[in-house]
């Protein structure tokens, strides 16, 4: 991955990590009040929802750039990772059931039912990329588990010689 990818990642990942908190600062207290009418349980879960979900993008916006930092050291191929990756695929995870807690959540309502629908396909979405990230880890285990070969083999073939 080229130094220009890096960046233009990094750049993305404030801009988001920026937005976030305006959406925690000035747009979820501005719910709240929107929400005044409402319920109180369905106020409090609504908000919830809203300020977790934020959480989760936040959290997995640092672990990309933290492995977006072990990209540019060189040191990605390590088992120091996995920690990384673990902790994106919970973020997933639990954005999907947040996903799915807010259809839940607005289902009995006045929400039309498409609406609801299509959230619970955000959720399933959601489950599907915390999926195919446990498989890229996999891959990124067997890439690991290649290097490490291959070094011994290089050491290995250096005694010989």
């Amino acid at each position: 991955m080229g130094n220009a990818t890096i960046v233009v990642l990094r750049v993305v990942i404030a801009l988001a990590l920026a937005g976030s908190l305006v959406v925690q600062t000035v747009i979820v207290p501005l719910l709240w009040i929107d929400l005044e009418g409402e319920v109180l349980w369905g106020r409090i879960a609504l908000v919830t929802i809203a300020v977790l979900g934020v959480a989760t993008m936040q959290v997995f916006a640092v672990c990309v750039w933290q492995l977006l930092t072990k990209v540019r050291k060189g040191s990605v191929f390590s088992p120091g990772s996995f920690r990384y990756v673990d902790v994106i695929i919970g973020a997933i995870a639990v954005a999907a059931l947040l996903a799915f807690a807010l259809a839940v959540v607005l289902a009995p309502g006045s929400t039309a039912p498409g609406l609801v629908g299509l959230i619970c396909g955000a959720a399933l979405v959601l489950g599907g990329m915390a999926l195919l990230v446990v498989v890229m880890k996999t891959l990124l285990r067997q890439a690991i588990d290649r290097d490490v070969e291959a070094r011994t083999l290089r050491s290995e073939l250096d005694e010989v010689i």
